[in-house]
C-alpha cells in the first residue's frame, strides 16, 4: 500500500517503521518543514526516536504529502491539533487513528472527528521506543467496519507486531483515552515512593474507573481486559518510556505540570485529556474518583490531601 503517517512525533515515527517492514510505500507527513527535511536528507528523526532508522521512509510536510493518492491515512497527531488537521486532508482513503485522547474541544471520540472517509483505530502496550527497536508486540485495530479491520490486520500484522481485530470501537478509545489519566496517577505513585502495593492497587481500580465508564457509553466489558485495556493501562503505568507515568513523576516531586511537560520534550496526552475525561463522566453520571484526583492535583491540591481523601472512601464491595 501506499501509506502517509501524518505526524512526525515518537509514535508516528515508530509506526512508520512497522509499514515499511511490512513492505509498504511509507511517506512520514510532518507539521515542521525543518523536521522533515532533515529525515529526508539523514534517514533520521532529529526530534523523536533519533536512534530509529527511517531509511526508505519518504518525508515531507503534511502539506506537501501525497494524502490524496494514499491507500491509507494513519493518523499519529496530538489530540489537540487532531480535529483541525483531520479535516483539512484530501481524498477518502480510510484513517488509522493511532492517537489515545478524546478531542479537547468537544469531548468527543476522535473517530467522530474524522469524516469523508472509513475509519479504524490502533491500540494497545505499544512503547514507540521498543517498536522502533524491532521488539515484539501486539495490538487491536477496532472500526465499525469489520472488512476494513481485517484488511488492515492482514496489511499490518507481522512476526514481530501481532494484530488482532475487535468491533468495539467505542471501547478501544475509551481506554486509549483513560489509560493515560491513570498513568499519571501511577506516577504521582512512584513520585511518593508509595511502593508497589499502592501503584498495582491504583491501576486495578483505575480499570474498574475506565471499564465503569466504559458501560456507561456502551462499550463491551471484555475489551478492558485485553490489550487496549489491561494491555496498555500496564505498560503505560509501568514502562519508562511512558510520558504520562514520568509525568505524574514529576508532578508528585513538585514540578508544575508545564515544567513536566518541558523536562519530557513531548506531548503528554493524560494533561489534556483527564478534564474531558472528567467532564465526560459527569454528563454520563458514573463516578470516577481517580480521574477526579488527578484533576485535582492539577488543578492545586496536594497529593497527600488526595491520597487521604481516596483511602478514606466508604468501603464498598468490589
Amino acid at each position: 500500500m501506499n501509506v502517509v503517517v501524518v505526524g512526525g512525533g515518537s509514535w508516528g515515527t515508530g509506526f512508520s517503521c512497522v509499514l515499511r517492514h511490512r513492505g509498504h510505500d511509507v511517506t512520514l507527513a510532518c507539521r515542521d518543514a525543518e523536521q522533515a527535511s532533515v529525515i529526508a536528507a539523514t534517514g533520521r528523526n532529529p526530534r523523536y526516536l533519533r536512534n530509529a532508522d527511517l531509511e526508505g521512509i519518504a518525508a515531507t510536510t503534511i502539506d506537501d504529502a501525497p494524502v490524496a493518492d494514499a491507500d491509507l491515512v494513519v493518523l499519529a497527531l496530538p489530540s489537540r491539533a487532531f480535529a483541525g488537521v483531520a479535516a483539512e486532508l484530501p481524498g477518502d482513503a480510510p484513517a488509522l487513528i493511532l492517537t489515545k485522547g478524546l478531542d479537547p474541544a468537544t469531548g468527543e471520540r476522535l473517530s467522530t472527528r474524522v469524516q469523508g472517509r472509513p475509519v479504524a483505530v490502533l491500540s494497545g502496550p505499544n512503547m514507540a521506543e521498543e517498536i522502533a527497536d524491532g521488539l515484539p508486540s501486539a495490538a487491536v485495530i477496532a472500526s465499525d467496519d469489520p472488512e476494513l479491520a481485517e484488511r488492515l490486520q492482514e496489511a499490518i500484522n507481522s512476526m514481530i507486531f501481532r494484530v488482532y481485530v475487535n468491533d468495539d470501537l467505542v471501547g478501544v478509545e475509551l481506554c486509549a483515552a483513560a489509560k493515560n489519566v491513570m498513568a499519571l496517577a501511577a506516577g504521582g505513585v512512584d513520585g511518593l515512593g508509595l511502593g508497589d502495593n499502592a501503584k498495582a492497587s491504583l491501576i486495578t481500580r483505575g480499570l474498574v474507573e475506565m471499564a465503569r465508564l466504559g458501560e456507561a457509553e456502551g462499550a463491551q466489558p471484555e475489551t478492558f481486559s485485553g490489550l487496549a485495556g489491561m494491555g496498555d493501562l500496564i505498560v503505560t503505568c509501568f514502562s519508562g518510556y511512558g510520558r504520562n507515568r514520568r509525568a505524574g513523576e514529576l508532578i508528585a516531586r513538585g514540578a508544575t505540570a508545564d515544567e513536566a511537560i518541558a523536562e519530557i520534550g513531548q506531548v503528554v496526552e493524560g494533561l489534556t485529556t483527564a478534564p474531558v475525561l472528567r467532564d465526560l463522566a459527569r454528563r454520563l453520571g458514573v463516578d470516577v474518583p481517580i480521574t477526579e484526583g488527578v484533576c485535582r492535583v492539577l488543578g492545586g491540591e496536594s497529593l497527600d490531601s488526595l491520597l487521604a481523601s481516596l483511602m478514606g472512601r466508604v468501603p464498598t464491595a468490589e
